[in-house]
Order: C-alpha cells, then structure tokens, then sequence
C-alpha cells in the first residue's frame, strides 16, 4: 500500500486555561486520540499519549519544559503508545497490568484483524477504511508490525486520588464501562473534566473484550449529575456541560434499565 510520508506527526492547538490538545491527524477518527497537556505551577500533566507511532516527546520538547506526570485514561493502543517517553507513569490499578510488558502487534492493516472486529466499529458508526493511517512517520515505517513498548506505572490511582501540580489539583474519578480502569480527572475549581473514552462527544464503544455495559450505564448515571463545565474528552471535539448530559442520557435511553 503506498502511503506518503507525513512531513509532521502531531498537530498542536493550545486552549484557554492552560489546556494545549495534540494530535495524530494522518490516524483514522477512531483510534485518533486527544492528547491533552496541562500547565501547572510546580509540574505539568499530560494525559493519554496517542499511538506511539512517531515520538510524542521530541515533537513536543517546546512545551514539555518541567516536571510531567503522564496519565493514562485506560490502556487501550490508541491512548498508551507513547507512555514509555515519560519517567512518571499514571494508571488506574485495574489497568496497570497491561503496561508490564510490550503489547501484542497491533497491524495498521484492516485486513488483519478479526472481520467482527471491524464489523464492530462500523456498527458502531466508525468508517474503517484498508488502513488504520493515511501517511507514514518515516519511509521504513512497518503498517503490519507494530507493538507499544512497556511502560510499567509509577504510580497506582484509584477513586478519590489526586494529582497535584502545584497550583491545580486534578481528582481521580473510576469511570468503568469503555474498559475496567477507565479514569476521569476533574478539577473542581474549574468544572473541566478530563473524561478520557468514558464519554466523548462520537459514537461510544462499549462492546470491546474488555467493555461491560452494566458498569457503562453506572458511570453515565454518574457523569449525568456531575457539575461539569467543559469535558476534554478522549476522542472529538470538547463540548460543554449540557451536552455532557445529553450524551450521557442518550446513552441510557440506549442501554439503560428501561431501555
């Protein structure tokens, strides 16, 4: 398959309150992560690390000029493939066992995956063309022998957690359902939270090996009360407070009890 070569990787948009989102555009939309970076007064934080194709560290060295602490939302490909670039390495302890060891190869190819795995993710509202990138990094790049390096946590989080930056503090919230250690992080003082993929604003997965519905519904009956003022979410555009609410009860009318 012939593929041009990126002539960059990673796109930058900084936000307002300190918020810059990266991103991987030459990544089909449904393993395109947001990549978000936090300033803080003491350290900065960084949550979720995209794919790992090309390195997340070197194309960000402008901004990444103190102390990190990267967090994992949960440790799907798509969210950890940088994570071994950072020295401080967060993750919900249901997860942690995930990043002990390299992952398994994760082909670019459709063709190479299970037929019901992409059946999925087209059921799901997903277009899944022959490749999951529309440029290489590099022209010796391999689109069927990829693998995410290990990245052993540093530190275990849990529900209630904090992580401080010095002038900011960001609290663990468990939001199980996408996967069992999905995480949030939200900042009270604010209203933003950092919802990983336990809600964004595209067609949500909860039929992966590792997803339960029963515990999808519990989290979205919870973000549906939480008093949010602006989600950065895993995939998507960001949205605001209303609208989190209205993903969460399109969910439940979905898959909820009385649906």
């Amino acid at each position: 398959m012939a593929l041009q070569i990126a002539t960059r990787w990673f796109e930058f948009e900084r936000l307002s309150e300190g918020v810059t989102r990266i991103w991987e555009p030459h990544v089909i939309r449904v393993m395109q992560c947001n990549i978000w970076h936090v300033q803080g007064r003491t350290r900065d934080l960084l949550i979720d690390t995209g794919m790992g194709i090309a390195s997340l560290r070197e194309a960000a060295a402008d901004i990444f000029d103190k102390a990190l602490t990267a967090v994992a939302t949960h440790t799907h490909v798509d969210h950890v493939g940088s994570l071994h670039e950072f020295s401080d390495r967060v993750v919900h302890a249901e997860e942690a066992h995930s990043l002990t060891a390299a992952s398994g190869n994760f082909s670019m190819m459709r063709d190479d995956h299970p037929v019901e795995f992409i059946a999925g993710l087209e059921r799901a509202g997903y277009d899944v063309g022959p490749c999951f990138v529309t440029a290489l990094p590099h022209a010796d790049f391999n689109l069927r022998a990829f693998s995410c390096p290990a990245a052993p946590a540093t530190r275990l989080v849990r529900e209630g957690d904090v992580i401080d930056l010095g002038n900011r503090v960001f609290e663990v919230m468990h939001l199980p359902g996408h996967s069992p250690g999905s995480l949030g992080l939200w900042e009270a003082k604010t209203g933003i939270l950092f919802s990983g993929d336990a809600i964004y604003d595209g067609p949500l997965l909860d039929e992966l090996p590792d997803s339960n519905i029963a515990e999808y519904v519990s989290t979205m009956l919870r973000l549906e009360q939480l008093p949010a003022r602006t989600v950065h979410a895993g995939h998507d555009p960001s949205f605001d407070g209303a609208r989190l609410r209205q993903l969460a009860r399109q969910y439940l009318a979905r898959r909820g009890p009385a649906s």
